[in-house]
């Protein structure tokens, strides 16, 4: 008898939130927390000042985003935070890490991205298709709040210019796994940053490096939510960006070279 009634109250749930989700008017809002891994390198090795760069480099990193979305559409930004101190370490380091600006847009009916973003305090306006990234879908499940989540891994190689331990500048090549984590429950096929394709919302993302995790969920509120596409900045393809900040990438490198002196030098890799 109870077991009877467990399964008609799962079966009206689901009904309700299909009904939720196909609705002419479906809408909600996901809030993603963001964590970086970071990579370190002091040639003199000194182990405090490495653990304090370390430490406020990881809480730098610690931010907060929303992406708003309906069944064709989607907007991705960074939460507006207030200024919080940037407390200074013993040894005299304050690191302060740019707050992100970035307004990513993308029509999954139309199969594009606009992306406003600034580097350099020039503003840029990249226009594309959305990547087409080919997922394996896996097996393994894990709930994320109240979801159920099926996770899916793409395999892809990238460069990345740093420099080695003779303070050369040198382009890599590495390959990165991502693993997403995705709910069939939400059947739309969207996510943060650029990631998108699978049979569900995303509400994980792992590359190694970044980590973005949902940590809440609102769906159908009544207040109108708007999904209004950037138009701010120098119109560019995505190839055309990454072609500038390969060049001022190199410039960035170059001019660490220059001021190397003798005193402690400080690497520090981002996301590879």
């Amino acid at each position: 008898m109870i077991l009877n009634e467990l399964k008609k109250t799962s079966v009206l749930a689901f009904f309700l939130l299909s009904t939720l989700i196909y609705s002419q008017d479906f809408q909600g809002v996901a809030t993603y927390k963001s964590h970086m891994k970071l990579d370190i390198k002091m040639e003199n090795e000194n182990a405090e000042m490495n653990k304090q760069i370390q430490d406020q480099l990881s809480k730098q990193f610690q931010r907060e985003y929303s992406l708003t979305f309906n069944r064709e559409e989607s907007l991705y930004k960074q939460n507006e935070e207030l200024d919080k101190p940037n407390p200074i370490a013993s040894s005299g380091i304050q690191i302060k890490v740019q707050e992100g600006s970035d307004i990513l847009y993308k029509n999954m009916k139309e199969n594009r991205f606009s992306n406003q973003t600034e580097i350099f305090g020039k503003q840029f306006l990249i226009k594309d298709s959305l990547p087409n990234r080919k997922w394996e879908l896996l097996n393994e499940t894990k709930n994320i709040g109240k979801y159920t989540c099926y996770k899916a891994i793409f395999k892809e190689e990238y460069t990345t210019q740093t420099l080695n331990e003779t303070n050369a500048l040198e382009t890599v090549t590495k390959e990165r796994t991502t693993a997403a984590w995705y709910t069939p429950q939400i059947p739309i096929n969207i996510g943060p940053q650029d990631f998108q394709g699978l049979p569900g919302l995303i509400l994980e993302i792992n590359d190694g490096d970044l980590t973005l995790v949902c940590t809440k969920i609102v769906l159908n509120s009544k207040a109108v939510l708007e999904i209004k596409e950037p138009t701010k900045g120098k119109e560019v393809t995505q190839d055309e960006f990454d072609k500038i900040m390969n060049k001022k990438s190199e410039e960035m490198m170059e001019r660490m070279q220059s001021r190397r002196g003798d005193g402690e030098n400080v690497i520090i890799r981002i996301g590879g």
